[in-house]
């Protein structure tokens, strides 16, 4: 086993090393997803992956290094996954409408991703951290432009960020991982719904 205290630079040279990592990857998501990541081992993930152990520590150190590269590579795949479907949104409600519903398409076709945050976040905090801070970050920037253009009020965006994220988390687990018995219209037109109008009746806005 190679000396994982010595540093080193694990970026792919090579297109076919890039293949080969983004296998690791996956299989480690499903290994830590599936099994848990204390009883997942590196053997686990190399299997699936289908190359040699020894191939392992080209890429990674150790375990927990593996986790840490995966959440990142999670966070940066549904930004871009999230970017693209808002791209041509005709404004800031529209783009909340459609993030959520791509959002809750994406948490059902990686059924892991919910398990490996968790992992995440009891063995290394910060790594459990920095995925939901990155991703506060350049949600921050998208309401700050529209609150500039005129199309959301102005406030907090820091704190709008942070309930938007924390309200399309639980709509992810309930209605795109746990249950899926409510249609995905449904749930994104209640959002819309409330996003556009809020929660009080008339009556009681001004109060």
């Amino acid at each position: 086993m190679p000396d994982q205290s010595l540093p080193r630079d694990s970026a792919p040279r090579t297109r076919r090393g890039a293949q080969t990592r983004s296998r690791l990857l996956r299989a480690a998501e499903e290994a830590f997803g599936s099994r848990g990541y204390h009883r997942a081992g590196i053997s686990d993930i190399t299997l699936a992956a289908g190359v040699a152990q020894g191939t392992f520590y080209s890429y990674f150190r150790n375990k927990e290094e593996v986790l840490r590269e995966l959440v990142r590579n999670m966070g940066r795949d549904l930004r871009a996954h999230l970017a693209a479907e808002i791209s041509d949104a005709r404004d800031r409600l529209d783009a909340e409408a459609r993030g959520l519903r791509a959002f809750l398409a994406y948490v059902a076709g990686h059924p892991w991703m919910y398990r490996v945050l968790q992992e995440a976040q009891f063995v290394d905090e910060s790594i459990y951290r920095e995925y939901y801070e990155a991703f506060g970050e350049s949600y921050l920037r998208l309401l700050d432009v529209a609150e500039a253009d005129g199309e959301v009020r102005p406030g907090d965006n820091r704190i709008r960020v942070w309930a938007l994220m924390g309200m399309a988390h639980f709509l992810g687990l309930r209605y795109g991982l746990w249950e899926r018995d409510v249609p995905l219209d449904r749930v994104v037109d209640t959002v819309r719904d409330l996003l556009r109008s809020g929660l009080m009746t008339g009556e009681h806005n001004n109060e």
